[in-house]
C-alpha cells in the first residue's frame, strides 16, 4: 500500500472516531475515555480569531494522547515577536496572516515552511439600533438579500465609505503593530481608494478610525464606543448569533480580502510594519494585501517536535477540517503550501497538503 493511501486510511480513520465518540457522548451523557495525561507538552502561539475551532480540537487532542497543551494566544504579529525577540519557547506557531510567516519568521530564521489551512473574508459590522438612532442612511444596499447569516448576506451600498466619513461616524480599529485583524483596515481603506476613483478617501477613512483602550465593563464596545468596524466574517457569524442587534454587510470583492485570485490586485495596498527586532530581521518590514488566510507553521527549534507533528496531522485530518467548518474560519482542504516549502514538511504531513501557488 503507497504511503499515500496509509495517510488518507488513518485521516478517515481518525474522524470516524471522533464521529463516533461524539455521538456517544450526546446520547449518553458521559465522559469520553481519554488518555491518562503525560508529562509530554506542546507550545501553541496563534491568533485569537481561531479560539473557536482550536479549544475543541486542542481538548480532542490531549484526550487521545495524553500530551498536556500551552494555548496562548494574542495578536499574531505581537505572537511572532514574543517567539523571536521575547525568547517565549514555542512548538507551532500559526497567524491570521500567512504571509507573516513567509516575511517575518522566515528570514529570521525562526521557521521553514508555511501550511495555508484556513481563509475568509473582511465584512463591515454595525449595530443596528446605533445606526438608527444616529439617523444615518442605510449603510445596505437597496433591494439587498435580507440579514440571514450565514445563508444571505446584504451587499454595502453603494455609498458606505460617505456614511464611515460623515461626521461624528468611529471606526473600531486595533492596533496595526500587533495584529493582522487591526491591519487589515489600512489595508482595505487603501484598496477602497483604488476602486472607488476617491481622491483622498484613505485618509479621510483613517480620521474616523478609533482604537479604544481596555474596558472592563460588560456589553459590546461595536454601538457605543464606535460605530462600525472590519471584522472576520467567521467572528461576525458567531456574534450575530447572540446578539440580535449585530449587523454586517459584505463589501466587493476587489476590497474585503476574500478572492484568492485577487491577490495581486490586493498587493497594491501596502502597510510598512517594524521588524521583529532581532539580527536577521529587517528594520522594518512591507505587508502587502493578501487574501484572508491562516498560516501555521512549526518552529526550527521546537522542542516538542513530534508532539507538534502530531497535531498538525489532526488539523491536517478531517477531523480538523470539520472543527473548522463548525466553528470558523473555512478550511482549505487539503491545506496548500508552496512547492518551495513541500520538501521542508515533516514527511508524514506531505500526504495531507497540496502545493500551489499562493
Amino acid at each position: 500500500m503507497s504511503r499515500n493511501i496509509v495517510f488518507q486510511t488513518r485521516a478517515r480513520s481518525l474522524a470516524f472516531t471522533l464521529l463516533v465518540l461524539s455521538l456517544a457522548l450526546s446520547s449518553s451523557g458521559q465522559t469520553p475515555s481519554c488518555v491518562p495525561p503525560s508529562n509530554q507538552k506542546l507550545i501553541i502561539y496563534r491568533a485569537g480569531s481561531l479560539n473557536s475551532a482550536f479549544k475543541p480540537l486542542l481538548a480532542t487532542f490531549t484526550c487521545q494522547t495524553g500530551i498536556q497543551v500551552k494555548d496562548v494566544t494574542m495578536g499574531s504579529v505581537d505572537a511572532a515577536r514574543q517567539i523571536t525577540a521575547g525568547g517565549q519557547v514555542a512548538d507551532l506557531y500559526a497567524s491570521a496572516d500567512y504571509s507573516d510567516i513567509d516575511l517575518f519568521m522566515k528570514p529570521a530564521g525562526y521557521a521553514d515552511f508555511n501550511i495555508v489551512f484556513a481563509q475568509d473574508r473582511m465584512v463591515l459590522a454595525y449595530s443596528a439600533s446605533s445606526v438608527a438612532e444616529s439617523q444615518l442612511p442605510p449603510i445596505t444596499e437597496p433591494n439587498s438579500a435580507p440579514f440571514n447569516p450565514p445563508n444571505s448576506i446584504p451587499k454595502a451600498s453603494a455609498n458606505w465609505y460617505e456614511i464611515l466619513t460623515a461626521p461624528g461616524v468611529r471606526i473600531g480599529g486595533g492596533v496595526p503593530f500587533l495584529d493582522p485583524g487591526a491591519y487589515r483596515a489600512f489595508l482595505i481603506f487603501q484598496l477602497a481608494q483604488d476602486y472607488y476613483k476617491v481622491p483622498n478617501l484613505y485618509n479621510n477613512l483613517m480620521e474616523h478610525l478609533v482604537i479604544p483602550g481596555k474596558d472592563n465593563s460588560s456589553g459590546p464596545a461595536l454601538g457605543k464606543r464606535f460605530d462600525f468596524q472590519l471584522i472576520y466574517e467567521h467572528s461576525a457569524q458567531a456574534i450575530a448569533k447572540t446578539n440580535p442587534d449585530f449587523r454586517y454587510v459584505d463589501l466587493p470583492d476587489e476590497i474585503n480580502l476574500s478572492d484568492p485570485a485577487r491577490n495581486s490586485y490586493y498587493k497594491h495596498a501596502v502597510i510598512v510594519l517594524p521588524g521583529l527586532g532581532t539580527p536577521r530581521s529587517a528594520q522594518s518590514i512591507p505587508v502587502p494585501g493578501t487574501r484572508v488566510a491562516w498560516g501555521i507553521t512549526l518552529l526550527k527549534d521546537a522542542p516538542n517536535h513530534e508532539n507538534a507533528v502530531k497535531f498538525l496531522q489532526l488539523l491536517l485530518s478531517p477531523a480538523g477540517t470539520a472543527a473548522l467548518k463548525e466553528n470558523g474560519p473555512t478550511p482549505i482542504s487539503p491545506a496548500q503550501v508552496s512547492p518551495e516549502d513541500l520538501h521542508k514538511l515533516p514527511e508524514s504531513l506531505r500526504p495531507l497538503v497540496k502545493t500551489v501557488g499562493k
